[in-house]
């Protein structure tokens, strides 16, 4: 009890430090920086036990290194992740399946090292239609999750309603959803994704955690009958009953086909499980106890993601739990089932010459040499203790020992593959066929400046370093949501990754031109628009149309409707303020900019009834400013 106390102390200071140290800008298409951070290998899965990036390090040099240095709180380089996997002090036995000496030399491994060229991509990258300048956040996301989508929702939840009342007893007051609510039941429930809150019935309560300016749009009782009722698949299908992902599978293919039809990927991409089990925000504040108590996923997300934007291509969903083919209770235990994962993710980019990066439970010469076969060239890091390391040479993967100097590499090849062994307080040991082994790279760190490498690990580096970034900072943007149900915590996942994307998309089209939206602001742009409120014009906004007053100690605000707000900032230069002023026949509001100048705060009355009166004469004010 003791030590899983210890270890989960150790993986909430790992994580604190981790977050606390980085430093992102909202730009997802630049590159990772200069900087290449302390150790771009670390895991970006949040029970992954430090399952995909990670350092490999002898048993022999992680004893001395812990003998000679103690290593400060989130220092990654320290190799205190990785296990031995093979035998310290040049010891003859290696991992299970590896060759001896004579036997690599036999089965074509050699030190004489050969040049090694991909070729080029044969693919167009960028989004697969042009979208409008005057495209909305709704527009971005129904490529996604269409109309035809959500009216299925609709039906298969007034099926499953039906069906159930019908045994259980008719509820007083249900009526069938409509498709407008079935869209504002969405937006309530993405509402969560940027209004964080403990529960999204918080909306309509009158604590800290309440969502007034969306909570009059349905009322909480309507809310919760449809939550109870919501189905993507009412009843169990005749053939296939065994499958445990049934009642979510249809919007999984119809989610898979959108992300193919809608974008085209860089030549490189990456294999992995994204950071989906933690919520950065809870894990660098909740205490010990909080972390040993929060329960498994039950089931396993695997993705195949476009390194240039971080646009999710492809999604592969297994359960952990249960029988049939998706029952993969030992998936992280078997290299075998994980290369199954990625040929599903890798079926539809074959004949391409696409460039894949993998984390240790895929990485295998098998499976690089089959994709080979199919034009697609790899680049794996290896793990004596989580790889299949058959048909690899033990000398390769076992610690020598004569101590390595940072920076040091050595290099053996097979026809194109080569598995690289570099050093850099640990060993970090790579199968490529994508990048030659005779061109070097650099690993630029802050403290320790430029260190040699092959340039398979330099671009390893880069490509994973930025898709780990990307994924602490937009995994903030998963919906709160926490259903009970599997195939509901995979449904508001797969909507999370959809909104991702959609984001992507939107950056790259003339619309983000118009408007800049940040991420967070795309989102709340995106619940605006499926619960149908007004003001939804990519051109006008009316939060940022507040006039706001100083009073009794408190910031208080009037909007355009003369409402009284509070929590607004004070005006005390000259505001841009935006008024709707007529409407066109197809509903496009029109908006004029009215500037007001004053030197000072405006002072307010105290009492609540002569201040929201006051706030309603300025706002008249200024609508009659010409």
């Amino acid at each position: 009890m003791a030590e899983c106390g210890r270890k989960a102390l150790s993986l909430l200071e790992a994580a604190r430090s981790r977050y606390e140290s980085l430093q992102i800008s909202d730009d997802v298409f630049g590159e990772s920086g200069d900087d290449s951070s302390d150790n771009p290998f670390y895991s970006t899965s949040g029970d992954s036990d430090s399952d995909n990036y990670i350092a490999e390090v002898g048993e022999h040099e992680q004893q001395h290194h812990q003998h000679h240095h103690h290593p400060k709180r989130g220092d990654k380089d320290c190799g205190h992740s990785g296990g031995s996997g093979g035998m310290s002090g040049g010891g003859s036995s290696g991992p299970p399946g590896s060759l001896t000496r004579s036997q690599a030399e036999e089965e074509g491994w050699t030190e004489t090292l050969q040049d090694v060229t991909v070729p080029p991509y044969k693919e167009t990258y960028g989004p697969a239609q042009r979208m409008p300048a005057t495209a909305t956040a709704l527009d971005f996301f129904q490529l996604f999750v269409p109309d035809n989508c959500i009216q299925n929702m609709v039906t298969q939840t007034n099926m499953y309603a039906k069906k159930f009342q019908e045994r259980f007893g008719s509820e007083e007051g249900w009526c069938p959803v409509t498709a407008q609510e079935m869209k504002a039941f969405l937006g309530f429930v993405i509402s969560t994704s940027v209004h964080r809150c403990e529960s999204v019935l918080s909306i309509w309560s009158s604590g800290f955690f309440s969502n007034r300016s969306i909570a009059l749009k349905m009322s909480q009782s309507r809310f919760e009958k449809i939550l109870k009722y919501f189905h993507i698949v009412a009843f169990r299908p005749s053939q296939g009953s065994n499958q445990g992902l049934y009642k979510i599978q249809p919007f999984l293919d119809s989610l898979q086909q959108s992300f193919s039809c809608t974008f085209r990927p860089s030549q490189t991409q990456v294999l992995h499980e994204p950071l989906i089990d933690e919520d950065p925000v809870f894990i660098t504040t909740c205490t010990e106890r909080d972390l040993r108590k929060r329960k498994k996923r039950k089931f396993s997300l695997w993705v195949r993601q476009c390194t240039s934007t971080g646009f999710i291509c492809q999604i592969s969903v297994h359960l952990k739990e249960g029988q049939g083919t998706d029952g993969l209770a030992t998936l992280k235990n078997k290299p075998q089932l994980h290369s199954l994962v990625a040929k599903q993710l890798c079926q539809n980019i074959s004949g391409k010459n696409a460039i894949i990066f993998t984390g240790p439970s895929i990485t295998s010469l098998g499976l690089f040499s089959e994709f080979s076969k199919q034009d697609i060239y790899c680049c794996g890091l290896l793990s004596t203790r989580k790889s299949d390391c058959t048909g690899l040479p033990q000398s390769m993967l076992v610690c020598s020992s004569t101590p390595a100097k940072r920076g040091q590499s050595r290099v053996m090849m097979k026809g194109s593959m080569s598995l690289i062994s570099w050093y850099n307080k640990g060993h970090f040991r790579f199968i490529t066929n994508a990048y030659s082994p005779t061109k070097e790279g650099v690993i630029i760190k802050r403290k320790s400046g430029e260190i040699p490498c092959p340039l398979a690990v330099e671009a390893f580096a880069a490509h994973l370093s930025y898709i780990c970034k990307y994924d602490d900072k937009y995994s903030k943007y998963f919906i709160f949501h926490k259903p009970n149900k599997t195939w509901q915590q995979v449904f508001w996942l797969s909507i999370s990754i959809a909104i991702n994307n959609a984001y992507i998309l939107y950056k790259m089209s003339d619309a983000y031109a118009v408007k800049r939206y940040s991420r967070a602001q795309f989102g709340e742009r995106l619940v605006r628009e499926l619960l149908d409120l007004d003001d939804c014009s990519p051109t006008h906004d009316v939060l940022h149309g507040c006039i706001s007053f100083q009073g009794n100690g408190d910031k208080y605000g009037a909007d355009l409707e003369g409402n009284l707000l509070r929590g607004c900032k004070s005006l005390t230069t000259m505001a841009e303020v935006d008024i709707p002023a007529n409407r066109r026949s197809d509903g496009t509001i029109l908006a004029q900019n009215i500037f007001l100048s004053t030197s000072a705060p405006k002072s307010c009355p105290s009492n609540p009834t002569e201040l929201e009166l006051f706030g309603r004469e300025e706002v008249a004010k200024i609508r009659g400013v010409k």
